[in-house]
């Protein structure tokens, strides 16, 4: 197990890899609608606010990610997440990042 000891005998699925989870959806969201490629660029976090995790998700679990474009203008984005598991709501949060391109990172 992935999680096996995350909490010794009570294993759950770390709520910043559910907050990742939520970012990653969000970077292919960008890089989909906006017809880019995702090659040379790289992603950002510059915040997360409003995280709340409501139920933990356990090993077996189908996670589902859905994530909002809330504003956009390159290279920031401000996107709303929501994570669930068999339609129930276990996490949420707005979170907001930037995509720039892997040559222009240290410029």
């Amino acid at each position: 197990m992935v999680f096996q000891g995350h909490f010794p005998d009570n294993p759950v699925m770390p709520g910043v890899l559910i907050v990742e989870a939520m970012a990653q959806t969000a970077g292919a969201l960008v890089m989909y609608s906006t017809k880019k490629d995702a090659a040379d660029k790289l992603v950002y976090f510059m915040s997360i606010s409003e995280a709340k995790f409501r139920k933990p998700v356990l090993p077996g679990d189908t996670l589902h990610i859905h994530v909002k474009k809330e504003k956009g203008r390159d290279p920031i984005w401000k996107f709303s997440g929501r994570a669930e598991v068999d339609g129930t709501l276990v996490s949420e949060s707005v979170f907001t990042a930037m995509i720039v391109d892997k040559d222009n990172d240290r410029k």
